[in-house]
C-alpha cells in the first residue's frame, strides 16, 4: 500500500474516533464521504463542520503544524469554513476553533515557515505552534488506547 492510501486509511480511523466523541453531544454528526475541502465531519442539526488534523510528530517535536498554504495556494487555516478543529496527537484529541488558533498565533507573534512535508511533493507554508499553547485554548479528550 502506498503512503497516500496508508495515510488516508489512518485519517479515516481518526475521523471515526472524533465522530464517536462528537456523537455524545451531536447524535446526527456524520463523516463526509469523499473529498470535502470545507470539513471532515458535519453536524446537520447545528449546521457546522469539523476539521480533523493528525499530528503524531507533535509528540516528538512539541509543535503542531498549522498549514496556511500548499503549493502556493491558500489552504487549511486560511480557507477553513469549519467551526471546530480537532488535533489528534497520538494520545489525545484537542478540540478548539480557528479563531482561537489565530489568536494564539497573533498573541505569540509566530511566523510562517515553508517546507515540503514527508510524503508531499509540493511545499507548504505553516505555523509551527507549540502544542502547549493550543492545549491552553482547547478542550482535551484523552485517547485511552493511544491508537485512534
Amino acid at each position: 500500500m502506498d503512503t497516500f492510501h496508508r495515510d488516508l486509511k489512518k485519517g479515516r480511523k481518526i475521523e471515526k474516533a472524533v465522530l464517536d466523541i462528537m456523537r455524545d453531544t451531536y447524535p446526527d454528526a456524520k463523516i463526509i464521504d469523499g473529498y470535502c475541502k470545507e470539513w471532515d465531519i458535519f453536524v446537520p442539526s447545528k449546521n457546522f463542520g469539523v476539521e480533523v488534523k493528525s499530528d503524531l510528530m507533535s509528540k516528538r517535536t512539541g509543535n503542531l503544524v498549522i498549514e496556511t498554504s500548499f503549493n502556493g495556494r491558500p489552504s487549511a487555516l486560511n480557507t477553513t469554513k469549519a467551526k471546530t478543529w480537532v488535533f489528534y496527537t497520538g494520545d489525545k484529541f484537542l478540540f478548539t476553533t480557528p479563531e482561537k488558533i489565530r489568536k494564539v498565533i497573533s498573541d505569540n507573534n509566530l511566523h510562517e515557515v515553508t517546507f515540503t512535508g514527508k510524503g508531499d511533493t509540493k511545499p507548504k507554508t505553516a505555523y509551527l505552534v507549540k502544542k502547549f499553547l493550543i492545549e491552553q485554548v482547547a478542550e482535551t479528550v484523552p485517547c485511552f488506547d493511544g491508537n485512534a
